[in-house]
């Protein structure tokens, strides 16, 4: 069979002028849209990374990323309630000193969060 040559409508990218066919089941299919939409290619950049044995990057999961800020709020939370505790009972239960450094750890902690966050953002 020879192949198909496609001499115009090229989109961006390098030109290709060859195509090939792949049958695939139903849930086939859906399983590489899937993995292509989560790498953020193409159908057919994906299949040819792949197939030519590039590295596929992948596009970071939204919901892990909301998730990290979920946990980031949660701990902001925490801080907080451990805050207003502070203020009011001064003295009682623990040292003012090992609160103050708890504290500190929770805001270090915080900021090492988002970081991570950033990097996961920003960082593709």
């Amino acid at each position: 069979m020879t192949p198909e040559v496609r001499t115009g409508g090229l989109r961006k990218g390098r030109p290709r002028g060859y195509r090939i066919d792949v049958w695939v089941s139903e849930p086939e299919r859906a399983e590489i849209i899937n993995r292509a939409a989560c790498a953020g290619l193409s159908h057919s950049s994906f299949l040819r990374s792949l197939a030519l044995n590039s590295p596929v990057t992948s596009v970071i999961d939204k919901g892990a990323i909301d998730h990290l800020l979920s946990v980031n709020g949660d701990l902001g939370r925490v801080a907080g309630l451990l805050k207003l505790w502070l203020a009011t009972k001064r003295g009682e239960g623990a040292k003012p000193s090992d609160v103050d450094a708890m504290m500190n750890e929770f805001r270090s902690v915080q900021k090492e969060i988002k970081q991570v966050i950033g990097s996961l953002a920003y960082d593709r």
